[in-house]
Order: structure tokens, then sequence, then C-alpha cells
């Protein structure tokens, strides 16, 4: 693992937490013990080897335990540790804060659109007199010498 930029404690748990996938799988993980196929399923856009990767870092961590069953063919089981059930409560509330940011966001955005349309402009013009007002210049276009 690479050696820490601070003492931060953060950065440390950013190194197994960050990315696109440990969370998520921390996220259908913590529903209960799945198998490897369970997780692909939950997941269909991670491909077989990068899931395989992040499994055994969150393995190395100590917040999955891998189980693995004899017999053909083999049979892997995930489910969190006592370490990983600790994290459940932070997933949740990062979920719940992006389901109040995003609601907010798009009650904005609605808003925003519903002002715009009683102006009777066209909506890029509208979008150009929006960005005016919040200080958002357009680079102006600069002439090609002619031929």
């Amino acid at each position: 693992m690479k050696t820490t930029v601070s003492h931060c404690p953060i950065e440390g748990a950013m190194r197994v937490l960050s990315g696109r996938w440990p969370t998520l799988l921390l996220y259908y993980l913590k529903e209960g013990t799945k198998r490897f196929s369970d997780l692909r399923r939950d997941n269909p856009t991670v491909s077989h080897r990068i899931l395989s990767l992040e499994l055994r870092k969150l393995e190395a961590a100590g917040i999955v335990c891998r189980t693995a069953y004899g017999g053909y063919p083999l049979r892997v089981e995930y489910t969190l540790t006592p370490f990983g059930q600790e994290l459940v409560p932070l997933i949740d509330a990062i979920g719940a804060w992006w389901r109040r940011a995003h609601s907010r966001a798009a009650a904005n955005e609605s808003s925003r659109r519903k002002a715009a349309r009683s102006c009777n402009l066209p909506l890029d013009r509208r979008q150009a007199l929006d960005d005016a007002r919040v200080g958002v210049l357009n680079k102006p276009r600069v002439a090609r010498p002619s031929r």
C-alpha cells in the first residue's frame, strides 16, 4: 500500500473506500451474505477482474469476510465483518444526504425552468441571461484569418 501523505485518519479510510465500487459493494453487502455472482448481478457494469480486486482490497482491510466452499463449481460467499458493519450507518447517511441534495437540486432546477418559461424568451437566450447574472462570461470568438 502507498505511504500516507498526512497523519489524518481520513486518508487511510479513503484509500480503502475511495473509488466507484467499494462503497457500492458495502451497500449491497449490508443486506447480508452474498455470493460473487450476486454481487456481479447487483453491479452489472463492473468487470469480473475489478470486482475480484475490490473484494480482495476490502478483505485485506478487514471489512469483508470471504468464505470459499469446496466442490464444483467453487462457491464463494462474502459478508461484512463486525468492523465492516460499523460502516453501514455511514453508507446509509451518505445515501440519505444524496437523496436530500438531489431532491433540492431538482426543485431548484424546476423553479429556474418555470421562471425562464414565464419571460417568453428562447431557452438558449434565457440561459445566457442566467449565466450573465451569476457572472459566467462566454469567451469571445476569435476570428480566423481568411485565406
